[in-house]
C-alpha cells in the first residue's frame, strides 16, 4: 500500500511539472515600448480603492510617471474609513489626468469590487481599460506595453500576474504558489485555441480590456455578484465570443499583496468558494496539491528507512521542487523559498478547507469590513449609458 502511494505521489506530482513545463515557453513578456512604438489609443487606468491611504499615493505616482495626455487615471474611493480620499485628491489637484470618484452604497447581492469597477467603466473615456489594485505598481512603459500586446495578440481581454513581492513568513509560503497553480493546472495553448467560458482566466490585480469588448459583454457589472473579479470577467467575455489571453507581467508591475498572516488568511479564502476551495472542486484540489507536493516529504523518512521505495518518492520530490524552482527563477521569487513547497500547499489546502466550513457554519470571511460570504444575485439593472453616451449592450 505503501509502494502505491509513493508511486501516485509520484504522477500527481508528474501533471503540475509536465504541464508547468510546457506553459512557461508559452507565457510571452511583453515587447519593450521602444520595439513596438506603444499603443496610441487613449487609456483609461481605472483603479477601485478601499482603505488604500497608505497605497494610493505611490500607485498613482506610477502610472502617472511616464503617462502622457491620452492618459487619464480615475480613482473609486470604495466607502474607504481612512483618508484614501484625501490622498487621491492631492493628485487630482496638481494633475488634471487624475480623477476622483466618491462610493455609492453596495447594492444586496453584489460585492464591491466588481461593483466599483463597473462604475469606474462607466465613468471612462479611453478606448483601452486598465483595471488595477491599489497595491500594484507599474514600470516606466508599462502601460504602452500592455495595451500594444493585447492589441498585437488579437484579444478582448490580456492580464498577467505582476511581480509577486514576498517579504513576510506567511507571504513566501503561500504567494508564489499562484503562478504554480496558474501555469500547472491551466493548459495555455488550449486556452488559446479555445474561447471556452472554462479555460478563461484572468488575474484581476491588473488587466486591460477592449471597450468595445467590455461593454458589449456586459462589464463587471454582469459579474458584480461575483468575489473573483478577474476568472468571472475573462469567462464572462468568453461566453459572448471575445478571445481573452495572459501574458508575464514580471517586469511591467510589482505587487505587495499581503503582509501578515491574518492578511494571507483571509485573502485566500474570501475567494475561495469561487476557485480551489468550491464544494465541487476542493477534494479534486486537495489530492493533487496534498499528493504530489506534500505527499513525498511525509513519505521520506520511510523511504530513508527502506519501508518504501526510494525511486517514487525521490521522483515525486524532484519534480515538485524542480517545477516550484523553475517558476521561481522566472518569476523572480525566492530562490530559498522552493524548499517551503510542501509546505506552501499544506497551508494553502487548510485555508481552503476552513474558508469551506466557514460558509457550511454560515460564518463570514471578512476582508476590509466587508464579509465574503455568498449572496443571492439581484436581478440584473438596465444596462448603462457609459461615458461616451453608447448604452451596453
Amino acid at each position: 500500500m505503501l509502494e502505491i502511494a509513493a508511486w501516485t505521489a509520484a504522477a500527481l506530482a508528474a501533471l503540475p511539472a509536465a504541464l508547468l513545463a510546457a506553459n512557461l515557453p508559452l507565457l510571452r513578456r511583453l515587447k519593450p515600448a521602444a520595439e513596438d512604438g506603444g499603443s496610441r489609443a487613449r487609456i483609461s487606468v481605472l483603479i477601485p480603492a478601499r482603505d488604500e491611504q497608505h497605497n494610493i499615493g505611490a500607485a498613482l505616482d506610477s502610472v502617472l510617471h511616464d503617462a502622457d495626455s491620452r492618459v487619464e487615471v480615475i480613482v473609486l474611493d470604495d466607502d474607504s474609513s481612512d483618508a484614501t480620499a484625501a490622498v487621491v485628491a492631492r493628485h487630482a489637484a496638481h494633475d488634471a489626468r487624475v480623477r476622483l470618484l466618491g462610493g455609492s452604497p453596495l447594492p444586496a447581492g453584489l460585492w464591491g469590487k466588481p461593483h466599483a469597477c463597473a462604475r469606474l467603466a462607466d465613468a471612462a473615456l479611453g478606448d483601452d481599460l486598465v483595471f488595477m489594485d491599489a497595491d500594484v505598481r507599474l514600470e516606466p512603459g508599462a502601460l504602452r506595453r500592455l495595451c500594444a500586446e493585447r492589441e498585437r495578440c488579437g484579444a478582448a481581454l490580456l492580464s498577467g500576474v505582476p511581480r509577486q513581492i514576498t517579504l513576510g513568513a506567511a507571504e513566501r509560503l503561500v504567494v508564489p504558489l499562484i503562478h504554480f497553480v496558474l501555469l500547472g493546472f491551466l493548459p495555455l495553448a488550449a486556452m488559446r485555441r479555445s474561447r471556452h467560458p472554462k479555460l478563461g482566466v484572468a488575474c484581476g490585480q491588473l488587466m486591460t480590456v477592449a471597450r468595445d469588448a467590455y461593454f458589449a459583454a456586459g462589464g463587471h457589472r454582469a459579474v458584480a455578484d461575483k468575489v473573483h473579479d478577474g476568472m468571472a470577467l475573462a469567462r464572462l467575455l468568453r461566453r459572448a465570443g471575445f478571445r481573452t489571453d495572459l501574458a508575464d507581467f514580471t517586469d511591467v508591475a510589482r505587487c505587495r499583496m499581503y503582509r501578515s498572516w491574518r492578511e494571507v488568511c483571509s485573502g485566500f479564502a474570501k475567494n475561495a468558494h469561487e476557485g480551489l476551495g468550491s464544494p465541487g472542486g476542493i477534494v479534486p484540489w486537495t489530492l493533487l496539491l496534498l499528493g504530489g507536493q506534500t505527499a513525498w516529504l511525509a513519505l521520506l523518512p520511510l523511504a530513508l528507512a527502506g519501508a518504501v521505495p526510494a525511486l517514487p518518492v525521490t521522483l515525486a520530490a524532484c519534480l515538485a521542487l524542480g517545477a516550484r524552482a523553475a517558476a521561481a527563477i522566472r518569476f523572480e521569487q525566492p530562490v530559498a523559498g522552493v524548499l517551503l513547497q510542501p509546505f506552501g500547499a499544506a497551508v494553502l489546502v487548510a485555508v481552503q478547507w476552513w474558508a469551506l466550513w466557514r460558509r457550511w457554519r454560515g460564518r463570514p470571511v471578512a476582508w476590509k469590513r466587508r464579509t465574503a460570504l455568498p449572496r443571492p444575485p439581484q436581478p440584473a439593472e438596465a444596462p448603462p449609458v457609459d461615458a461616451r453616451g453608447a448604452r451596453a449592450q
